[in-house]
């Protein structure tokens, strides 16, 4: 790939459970100009302590990898792995999608929920509420749907993501 072109990489960080960490790798992007494109984390080992933060950026080849390097010397971060790179990898968004209407247009919502395998978690005579999970793209083509029938709010987790197989980001 060449230097100059643009690319998304999944970033998953392993740090210590504490107070500022998250703040330290935010300034690192926004002091560097660097774009956050999704942000998500949480304790996932709570005996050693520890989080993962995952983040949705893009850039060079070059930019990412300085953005790998600046974050593997932050003090409590215990490890960096590129998801993107490292091989294959599962990157899930949760979302909660409300569509307003009747007739129709809510019945046709309901359908196309049903096919996206959207599960519905509150409805009423004028709107209906998915849950859904899956790739961005997947969440993006539904919400686009959803435009016409009457797409009211979206609120999206940002993108979570493993390893597939055995690799692991446990250090």
């Amino acid at each position: 790939m060449s230097d100059l072109m643009q690319r998304t990489a999944t970033i998953a960080v392993l740090v210590e459970n504490e107070a500022g960490v998250l703040a330290r790798v935010i300034g690192l992007f926004s002091g560097r100009g660097y774009n956050i494109e999704s942000l998500t984390v949480a304790p996932v080992d709570e005996e050693r302590r520890l989080s993962r933060i995952t983040v949705v950026t893009t850039g060079t080849d070059m930019i990412i990898e300085q953005i790998k390097a600046q974050l593997d010397r932050l003090v409590p971060v215990h490890k960096v792995s590129d998801l993107s790179m490292e091989g294959p990898h599962l990157t899930r968004e949760l979302a909660l999608i409300k569509v307003v209407g009747r007739g129709e247009a809510r019945m046709e919502a309901l359908r196309l929920g049903d096919a996206f395998r959207a599960r519905v978690v509150d409805a009423s005579h004028e709107s209906a509420t998915f849950e859904m999970t899956g790739t961005a793209e997947k969440i993006d083509a539904f919400v686009a749907l959803m435009r016409p029938l009457g797409l009211a709010e979206v609120s999206r987790t940002g993108a979570v993501a493993i390893a597939r197989g055995p690799r692991s980001l446990a250090a």
